[in-house]
């Protein structure tokens, strides 16, 4: 992965590049961030410049044999070491990272390195148990970095989630972060550096990771959701307004605006707003015999449908109240719910916010609870309409 496959962050960069230049590689680094930041595929690229043969104007050459191999994540001297729990995937009775290369590799061709420790859990199955760094995993990357390299400039060892490690784990790297082994480079990547022990932190250059530029998302959205220049939908079909939009509101979180470019496309969101839609026109048109019949659709729903309505309708209200407050700028609107509620937000304010939020979460326990959901609405619907008033 070259520092150019890297979405955004330019400065920090060219700030590592030239540090690599000018002989200044720390023995271990410390790059801090949330996941959607892109701060482990940084750490990869800073690694692969490092030991690239013919790196060139502040980026590795992504054709030599080091770097074809640090981009299929299979060089020999490139060690990754992540928090894994259950090792039924592997055959393995002991949970270790190199049993799950496979599953690593696999999810970074992927999503191009950019995920979160809830994907990764789920790629290896372990949404219901914690993940963990083992003090026999620290000890097999001692033993790995003992032998001399093969055939690169740096032994690199990236830890993903370093916070994850049990505490004689981190005691025991610890000792190497001390007493470095030459042409050895830790590279650790923290999305809670705070839950460290502070004697790693202190034994590690800081690089913090902030979120990327939101120029930098649109392109991101555009290239991978957008429209081709031809017009021909690829992905999801995004707009340059609706990628705008979106990086807007994912606040520099690259998995962040995948989810809400997804979400921007899912028939489920699609039928729920259209849902939503109805039910507040009709309220404030006082349409009783047709909200009425609105409620007789939604009665005629699964249960879960019915939940994932009102938990959606829940968040939309929330929405139009900021909206309402002139927080536009903080919420997570876009497309034809932001068109719908610019319209629709003067309805939503101090005088009704939190008894339709009520009437709303009691219509969701009460569903639960498996009521009778033509009744539940009915009532749901008549005393949403006599809420939902302009002042």
């Amino acid at each position: 992965m070259k520092f150019t496959d890297i979405h955004g962050h330019e400065e920090l960069k060219r700030r590592l590049a030239a540090a690599v230049d000018e002989g200044r590689v720390s023995h271990a680094q410390l790059f801090t961030g949330e996941s959607g930041t892109g701060a482990l595929p940084l750490a990869l690229a800073y690694a692969q410049y490092v030991n690239c043969e013919a790196r060139a104007e502040g980026d590795s050459c992504g054709e030599c044999a080091s770097c074809r191999k640090m981009a299929e994540l299979a060089h020999p001297d490139l060690h990754f070491v992540f928090p894994v729990n259950s090792a039924t995937k592997s055959g393995s009775q002991k949970p270790s990272s190199d049993a799950f290369l496979t599953q690593w590799r696999a999810l970074w061709a992927e999503t191009d390195g950019i995920f979160d420790e809830a994907a990764w859990y789920s790629t290896i199955d372990i949404e219901n148990r914690q993940g963990l760094i083992t003090r026999g995993e620290a000890d097999e990357v001692i033993r790995k970095l003992a032998f001399k390299s093969f055939e690169a400039r740096y032994k690199v060892v990236i830890v993903w989630l370093p916070e994850k490690m049990r505490a004689e784990a981190a005691n025991a790297l610890l000792k190497i972060l001390e007493e470095p082994w030459e042409r050895t480079l830790f590279l650790l990547v923290s999305a809670a550096p705070e839950q460290l022990l502070p004697t790693i932190v202190s034994r590690t250059q800081h690089i913090a990771v902030s979120g990327v530029e939101a120029e930098a998302v649109e392109r991101y959205l555009l290239t991978h959701f957008g429209m081709t220049c031809g017009g021909e939908a690829q992905g999801l079909g995004l707009t340059q307004e609706e990628a705008a939009d979106i990086a807007r509101i994912a606040g520099g979180d690259l998995i962040e605006a995948r989810r809400l470019a997804a979400a921007a496309g899912d028939e489920d969101v699609q039928h729920d707003f259209e849902l939503f839609a109805a039910l507040m026109r009709l309220s404030y048109n006082d349409r009783h015999m047709e909200l009425i019949e609105w409620a007789e659709g939604v009665a005629a729903m699964g249960r879960e449908q019915q939940k994932r309505f009102l938990r959606y309708a829940v968040r939309m209200l929330r929405e139009n109240y900021m909206l309402n407050a002139g927080m536009e700028n903080i919420t997570a609107l876009h497309g034809a719910e932001l068109d719908f509620s610019r319209k629709f937000s003067p309805y939503i304010g101090n005088h009704n916010i939190e008894p339709l939020v009520a009437e709303m979460e009691l219509a969701l326990l009460q569903i639960t609870r498996n009521g009778n959901p033509k009744m539940i609405f009915t009532h749901f619907a008549l005393v949403v309409s006599k809420l939902i008033v302009k002042v």
